[in-house]
């Protein structure tokens, strides 16, 4: 079987069957916050240097202005943070941060309160993957808030860690 004659409606769910945690990507770009949520955020690409990577569509509208932050700070959500993801995610850029209090470091870079993990990156490469970009982004700074477990996404809703 090629991938031509895959029904693209099937590889979706398929995919969507996959559980994984919520990225939001931000910064701060010629004075204004952008920010684009991604669930194909990855750990452990490399140690060293400590990489992380995710994709993201071509067609985003998006990823051409963060690619140029110096700095993009990657929010891990928390568990509850599900509005705020569907909020980050609004084709309205305009209300994308509207009523959200973000942490803004030095370098540009936003981070998301209540968030499980932050890292501060920068890019490190790109590379083209089908209808996708492939981007590496290395690691600068990072925190853990251990008391607050992830947001995750399973079969297109979100969902709970549950001990």
């Amino acid at each position: 079987m090629t991938s031509e004659s895959l029904d693209s409606q099937l590889l979706r769910e398929t995919f969507a069957h996959f559980p994984s945690g919520v990225a939001a990507m931000a910064a701060e770009v010629d004075g204004s916050a952008h920010a684009l949520v991604a669930s194909s955020f990855t750990v452990g690409v490399s140690l060293e240097p400590a990489l992380v990577m995710f994709a993201v569509q071509k067609r985003s509208g998006t990823w051409p202005i963060l690619r140029n932050a110096p700095r993009v700070g990657v929010s891990i959500l928390g568990q509850d943070q599900g509005p705020l993801c569907r909020q980050l995610a609004n084709r309205d850029k305009n209300a994308r941060f509207a009523g959200v209090d973000v942490h803004q470091l030095d370098s540009g870079a936003l981070l998301l309160p209540n968030a499980s993990l932050w890292f501060e990156c920068s890019i490190y490469d790109e590379h083209p993957a089908g209808d996708h970009d492939v981007v590496l982004l290395e690691i600068h700074a990072l925190h853990v808030d251990k008391e607050t477990s992830p947001l995750v996404f399973h079969d297109s809703t979100f969902r709970q860690l549950v001990a």
